[in-house]
């Protein structure tokens, strides 16, 4: 191989290295993601598409004023203590529970209302909504606190009912199982719009093994046990939803004092 032909391919392998390091390496391209435009969040839902719901005593134009109406505790209210029973009408018999007389004390030991008193329902009255506010306007009560209980019953035979096998036995071991369970309820009725504020319930419940003799007057007075001690806690949970209620007053805007200036 002659020099000038040595020359000339150096050169081209050369030329060859430079167009090699000149050119580009590739590289794998991605284009963007088309992200849509977050969509508005949905309107929000203001009216009840219900037909049948738009059917009451009330117009809707009534019911939305209701609800957008503050709730709150009056200051310097009366309150009264009713018992009543099914569909919440007055109730006629003798208040031989103490509950409504614990709740009572309670309450007017809270010093939320001026006055605290029970409601006797003797006085005339329709058996009604319309019944309990005309007895609390009687007693000139802004508030009716409205008390009841129910109560269920039901008795077995245990393991005990082996002796049955026996004469003698059968009349004196506690064979039979009694329970009880009921819950008290009390609800705050506010007279002048006819609106129900808060309910609460305090749940009981109790089971004994007795003999066969007297049952019914044995639950009754688990009954009367289960309400002595169930007193207390109810008048607590009533307590709470009224301070709940007082904390929600409007706040009074006072006018700025007037400041005198010395002549």
């Amino acid at each position: 191989m002659n020099r000038s032909t040595l020359l000339t391919l150096l050169a081209c392998f050369a030329l060859f290295a430079m167009g090699c390091g000149a050119a580009a390496p590739m590289r794998p391209t991605m284009a963007p993601l088309a992200i849509a435009t977050p969509a508005a969040p949905p309107a929000e839902l203001t009216e009840n598409h219900f037909t049948r719901d738009k059917i009451g005593t009330i117009s809707e134009d009534q019911m939305r004023e209701i609800l957008s109406a503050p709730v709150y505790l009056e200051a310097g209210a009366r309150i009264g203590i009713v018992p009543v029973v099914e569909r919440y009408e007055v109730d006629e018999t003798i208040p031989l529970t103490m509950v409504t007389g614990a709740l009572a004390r309670d309450l007017g030991d809270g010093g939320l209302f001026e006055v605290v008193s029970e409601v006797s329902t003797d006085w005339p009255s329709t058996q009604s909504i319309a019944g309990l506010r005309e007895l609390a306007t009687r007693y000139r009560a802004e508030y009716l606190l409205l008390y009841r209980h129910r109560f269920i019953d039901r008795s077995r035979t245990n393991a005990w009912g082996f002796a049955y096998l026996t004469v003698v036995g059968a009349l004196f071991v506690p064979s039979q199982t009694l329970e009880s369970a009921g819950v008290l309820e009390a609800t705050l009725f506010d007279v002048k719009t006819g609106t129900l504020l808060f309910t609460v319930f305090e749940r009981v419940n109790a089971e004994a093994d007795e003999n066969v003799w007297h049952n019914e007057h044995k639950v009754r007075k688990m009954k009367e046990k289960l309400l002595a001690g169930a007193a207390r806690g109810l008048s607590g949970q009533v307590q709470d939803k009224l301070r709940s209620l007082v904390a929600a007053r409007p706040v009074k805007k006072t006018a700025p004092a007037a400041v005198a200036v010395a002549q």
